[in-house]
């Protein structure tokens, strides 16, 4: 039994989306990012970086238990644990692992930063709003010109690549990113928004 430690952000819902792909038995465990629950002892005990998503998996390698963050590790693993959304093809698993880590390394955290400047920080900072959502902009066409050529991020089958994007645009208002002038991100978040998995992971999430 996987069980998983997280909550309805762009960066947990990547997991419970692939769990639910993969068809794979879990335990939700939220962990209510809003009331600080990701900095208790309990839970610095598992991540000490004290960030979502966190798996344990009591079947791991060897059938030993292993603990697991980061959300890019995490869906590496499970998709090769389970043997699905990463392409067993040599070059389209470059491909899934080079947009995986596009999400991970800059589409994420730059929507991350723009998000932060535009609604939590203290203070107003002109000019970290406009190099946060510039950037996350420039991301967002990059990811519509890979997108006018391909279905899916590594090619023709839906893959752990798509579901990191996934959150992030699924929560893209908190960096104020509209989808209007990227026709192909719009059509491709909208296929990901009617998958079934999708849709129940985000259920459990909310509920």
């Amino acid at each position: 039994m996987i069980q998983l430690h997280t909550f309805a952000t762009p960066n947990g819902v990547k997991i419970p989306i692939l769990l639910e792909e993969l068809g794979a038995p879990y335990d939700l465990r939220l962990i209510n990012v809003k009331q600080g629950q990701q900095s208790t002892p309990e839970f610095l005990a598992l991540n000490p970086n004290g960030r979502i998503p966190v798996i344990v998996d009591t079947d791991g390698p060897g059938g030993r238990s292993i603990t697991l963050t980061e959300s890019g590790a995490i869906l590496i693993y499970l998709a090769e644990k389970f043997g699905g959304f990463i392409p067993a093809d040599p070059v389209a698993r470059l491909k899934c692992l080079e947009w995986l880590f596009f999400q991970v390394a800059g589409l994420g955290p730059m929507f991350g930063q723009a998000g932060y400047f535009l609604k939590s920080a203290p203070e107003k900072v002109d000019f970290a709003i406009a190099r946060y959502r510039g950037e996350a902009a420039r991301h967002v066409r990059v990811l519509d010109g890979r997108l006018a050529q391909v279905e899916w991020l590594a090619g023709d089958d839906v893959s752990i690549a798509d579901i990191a994007h996934f959150g992030w645009i699924w929560r893209r208002a908190f960096a104020e990113i509209s989808l209007d002038d990227a026709p192909n991100v719009a059509r491709w978040f909208a296929a990901m928004e009617g998958r079934k998995g999708v849709q129940r992971a985000i259920a459990a999430l909310e509920a």
